[in-house]
């Protein structure tokens, strides 16, 4: 998976005054949801009640801020999208793909955006939250997609009369909606005429269902934003079954107005508040001098950092972006460890984090699977524990063999090192204790542990500028916005899977083609990794985790052994030839080619597969802590 990195062409004052209010209400939203979320958390913790109305005020801001999100992250280009189309030149070839691209995703995004009229004036019913009616709240999904959709047409760059394509591209969206355009004139009055061009649209879709299928698998391998991929699917399977494409927006309001996803935003942004300030450095510091007098003593330092960063972010390119280079520069030009090691691990260790706690993978496995979300966390916690050693073991090992000299122990630099970083190192402790005892919820964890952050990197240690913070929070959008709107059209393509029953139909054709459950968890170890190599980990617990938990429920399988084994998956997916993330990332980061980062991190490769397979086939290792929640 790849973020594009386009600018947007022709920015004048008018888009800079734009975009600056973009920013800013992004930035007040997601400040106002974490400072309610924490009222809360005090009111209830001392009033045994929480503030009245708090949620629906919450789930609304997660609204507004994910939707600017989104926008901000389609102004950005990087919105997730499937990687292959890097393997092009530079040339002609990646421009024509860029601009089709483009033009498909305006097309698409336009018809969603143009069903939420309807989908305002019929499905709410004008309930207040506090004072404000819901439908004020959730304009902004129809005033938020036409705005995507025509940042996409902007985005093709084509200039003269070639503009005429992304007017053809819009235009073409807002006559594929216009059944939806025609109940929001109408409502349930709808003439005749316009019910006739509603039958004709659905004729033409049954036609032109596979070829359309194909053409947008084609563009999903050229890179269109997988959210686009999704809701162009989503809009052909309705269209093809005759169900109101209005209901789209309707999925995307209940799927955003969901507090389960709130802590996305939350840690997302405790993420890059840690990596924007020096607390890797003043980590790593710490780490070296506690660890530097065993052999090996680096190794574990380096993992342990790498596993803390990950755990926080849920992305592991940010740990190998933001950590990468001091880490390196500490073992391969102060330690002396070898450099392919060198970088082989950090490749490998970008994403060694995502089984612990609070990982918003774990967080949304458990949605998913509708298993308690406590019991995800502390079934990933042994299988974490049991990663990390072998990888620390392995480096230890490698650390004899080359002789890597080790640093007396002084009890005076540990400490002082430690008084720096004490602050980020109780973190975690602080949310394992509100986790675990039950006394505050993941939101208010969530919220709690931004404050907390924000504190300590911006007014004790000073490391972010006051008046830098809300560039801290608008680097952090376009992850949000990625992710949110991926989980916005996921939802009606869960609906409609469901609707559907084909998990059930493919649960049902397996246990008669496959018996052997052994025989179904060594492809379900394949087929992961595949996932894991051409998608995020997010894109993939929403789209391909819903096929999947009725076949581990047809298997026997316990939701939670289930979730780990697909978090452990995809994080050998990340470091898998020939397209994994952390690969083409490290290649990045430490300016090597991709052929090299491959044959560096094979060593690491072959022992997260062996600890793959031990993971799936002991199940015990991923369900005992779970027993106790």
């Amino acid at each position: 998976m790849t973020p594009g990195h386009e600018s947007p062409a022709g920015i004048d004052g008018k888009d800079s005054l734009l975009y600056r209010i973009e920013d800013w209400v992004c930035f007040v939203s997601f400040i106002l949801m974490t400072l309610l979320s924490a009222a809360e958390a005090v009111v209830r913790v001392f009033l045994s009640s929480g503030i009245p109305g708090s949620s629906g005020f919450l789930v609304h801001l997660l609204l507004i801020g994910g939707m600017l999100a989104g926008m901000i992250t389609t102004r950005t280009g990087e919105h997730l999208s499937i990687a292959l189309v890097q393997y092009f030149s530079q040339g002609k070839i990646r421009q024509y793909l860029h601009c089709a691209t483009n033009l498909l995703a305006a097309f698409i995004v336009t018809a969603i955006g143009c069903c939420g009229p309807a989908f305002l004036r019929i499905a709410l019913m004008g309930d207040l939250i506090g004072f404000i009616p819901d439908r004020v709240f959730a304009s902004i999904i129809p005033l938020g997609y036409i705005t995507i959709a025509l940042r996409f047409a902007r985005r093709t760059g084509l200039k003269g009369r070639r503009r005429i394509f992304p007017v053809l591209a819009v235009l073409l969206g807002v006559m594929v909606s216009f059944p939806a355009i025609a109940k929001f004139i109408w409502e349930y009055d709808i003439p005749a005429w316009a019910q006739g061009i509603g039958d004709f649209l659905h004729s033409l879709v049954l036609v032109i269902k596979i070829p359309a299928l194909i053409f947008l698998l084609i563009g999903a391998l050229a890179g269109l934003p997988l959210f686009v991929v999704m809701g162009g699917l989503v809009l052909l399977l309705l269209e093809s079954a005759g169900i109101p494409v209005d209901v789209v927006p309707t999925d995307i309001y209940s799927a955003l107005t969901n507090d389960s996803i709130i802590p996305i935003p939350l840690f997302t942004l405790v993420g890059f508040f840690l990596s924007e300030s020096k607390a890797g450095e003043r980590l790593v510091s710490t780490f070296r001098s506690l660890f530097s007098w065993i052999p090996g003593g680096m190794i574990i330092a380096t993992v342990i950092i790498c596993a803390f960063f990950t755990s926080f972010t849920g992305a592991s390119g940010v740990t190998i972006l933001a950590l990468g280079g001091i880490l390196y520069s500490i073992l391969v030009d102060h330690v002396k460890y070898p450099e392919k090691f060198s970088i082989g691990l950090l490749t490998s260790v970008g994403s060694i984090g995502l089984l612990f706690p609070p990982s918003l993978p774990l967080i949304l496995v458990g949605a998913m699977t509708e298993a308690n979300v406590f019991q995800m966390l502390a079934g990933g916690f042994i299988p974490g524990i049991i990663l990390v050693a072998a990888v620390i073991i392995f480096g230890i090992v490698i650390s004899i063999r080359t002789k890597i000299p080790v640093e007396p122990f002084k009890l005076s630099d540990s400490l002082r090192s430690l008084k720096g970083s004490i602050l980020e190192i109780l973190l975690p402790f602080l949310l394992i204790t509100g986790y675990f005892t039950g006394t505050l919820t993941l939101v208010e964890i969530g919220a709690v542990a931004l404050i907390y952050i924000f504190v300590v990197e911006v007014f004790i240690h000073r490391d972010i500028p006051l008046k830098a913070v809300p560039r801290v929070f608008i680097k952090a959008a376009p992850i949000i916005g990625g992710v949110l709107a991926i989980l916005a059209l996921s939802q009606s393509l869960s609906y409609y899977i469901v609707d559907t029953n084909i998990p059930m139909e493919l649960a049902d054709w397996m246990r008669q083609t496959i018996e052997s459950k052994y025989l179904f968890l060594l492809l379900l170890n394949l087929a992961l990794l595949v996932v894991g190599c051409l998608m995020d980990i997010f894109s993939a617990i929403l789209i391909v985790l819903p096929l999947i938990v009725p076949l581990g429920a047809a298997y026997g399988i316990e939701p939670v052994h289930l979730g780990v084994i697909f978090i452990i998956n995809l994080e050998l997916g990340f470091m898998t030839p020939p397209v994994g993330l952390n690969l083409f990332l490290a290649s990045y980061r430490f300016k090597k080619s991709f052929v090299d980062i491959c044959r560096y991190v094979f060593p690491f490769l072959i022992i997260q597969f062996v600890i793959v397979m031990l993971v799936t086939y002991v199940p015990v290792l991923s369900t005992f802590l779970a027993q106790f929640f």
